[in-house]
């Protein structure tokens, strides 16, 4: 493409911690410019939101609906590529909707949609209007992931026994130890996030990644939840024993009382040849282990790094990349396909790296089963049918 794919964004205005991650990841590398944004629920704060970020007034909308409707009316070569979801849990489903059935490419922040029969529905609806549908799973965009997962694909960790996946947080304790009362979070509000609070909001993070590295499906899962802030309804730890379908046993443990800890998302995949080790806190590394041989730490950046590891990789080794770097390559491999489908080429047969609707409904398929596996006396609760 001979130009900057159009972004349009919904929420994430003044205020919002993610907007600004999303805004900085989308234009990051330079393909991708925001020109148009309904930016939140209160029409002068989108319109003071939309001055802020230099945006043509005319292109900064009260409203979501307004804003479908005005954009799809606009010229071929003026109107927006995709829009970007940032709006609370419950809305998710709706302005999704909205843009897919308006002819709108849509890029979404995780999880998918406030239910699984939601997450059901917009595939549907995806399938029908054949529209790109990413979702910012970010953390599959670090490059030592993106390895990780070739290495497990190729079979260099041979028969996977076991998985440990971990995301510890500890920002609430003050809630619980009653230090700071006036500590808010939305996600803890079941009208807004839907049924789970930590579970739902990094929990599915820990999921997602599992599954991306290796492929492995659930089968049935053993959950305890419990919710230590008092006043609260939603969870804030859990754990979560995983039986996969071929055999292999996992943990995946998620808080926000974990104290002293900050956003130490960890993997640890044991095969019967090696196994692997990664921490979202040093992202350029990638631990190799095995019982026979000196434990090895690949790099990223290095001429040893290859594949999608070494695509995704920007800046020489001994550069650290991060955070916004990761979020980045979801949405360049996402504005890809935009690009694609702006030139009705869409889909590749070779396909695409980024979370798509399937990832956003096993996330809440997984979200909805550790929650009733949790209130269960039979704990060993099965996962759901997930259609290929």
């Amino acid at each position: 493409m001979k130009r900057k794919l159009r972004m349009g964004m919904v929420g994430g205005g003044r205020g919002a911690f993610i907007g600004g991650v999303h805004r900085r990841a989308a234009n990051l590398d330079g393909n991708i410019e925001l020109v148009a944004g309904a930016f939140s629920s209160d029409p002068k704060k989108s319109k003071l939101s939309g001055k802020d970020f230099h945006l043509d007034s005319s292109r900064v909308y009260g409203s979501y609906q307004e804003m479908a409707e005005k954009e799809k009316a606009l010229p071929e070569d003026q109107r927006i590529d995709f829009v970007t979801i940032v709006v609370q849990n419950y809305l998710h489903f709706d302005v999704a909707k909205t843009f897919l059935r308006a002819g709108f490419n849509v890029i979404c922040d995780k999880p998918v949609t406030y239910d699984l029969a939601q997450a059901r529905e917009l595939r549907k609806i995806i399938n029908k209007t054949k529209k790109v549908f990413a979702l910012t799973h970010n953390y599959t965009g670090y490059p030592m992931v993106k390895l990780a997962k070739e290495m497990v694909k190729k079979g260099e960790l041979g028969e996977i026994i076991k998985v440990v996946c971990e995301y510890p947080q500890g920002y609430a304790i003050t809630a619980l130890t009653g230090e700071d009362k006036a500590i808010s979070n939305w996600r803890a509000n079941p009208e807004i996030a839907g049924i789970s609070n930590c579970m739902g909001d990094i929990g599915t993070h820990a999921e997602n990644l599992v599954h991306y590295i290796t492929g492995l499906e659930i089968d049935r899962l053993c959950a305890d939840l419990s919710v230590n802030i008092p006043g609260r309804n939603l969870d804030d730890d859990g754990n979560v024993l995983v039986r996969f379908k071929g055999g292999a046993r996992g943990i995946i443990y998620a808080s926000q009382v974990s104290n002293g800890d900050e956003n130490d998302l960890n993997i640890r995949v044991y095969g019967t040849k090696k196994s692997i080790e990664w921490h979202q806190e040093e992202p350029n590394d990638l631990i190799v282990k095995d019982a026979r041989a000196p434990r090895q730490v690949w790099r990223r950046g290095n001429d040893y790094v290859t594949g999608q590891a070494a695509e995704n990789t920007r800046i020489p080794f001994g550069h650290p990349e991060g955070f916004i770097e990761a979020f980045a390559n979801v949405y360049n491999a996402a504005s890809v396909a935009i690009a694609d489908e702006v030139a009705g080429k869409y889909p590749r047969k070779s396909g695409y790296d980024f979370p798509d609707i399937k990832d956003g409904i096993i996330g809440m398929a997984f979200i909805e089963t550790v929650v009733k596996s949790s209130n269960s006396k039979e704990k060993w609760v099965k996962f759901p049918s997930i259609p290929k």
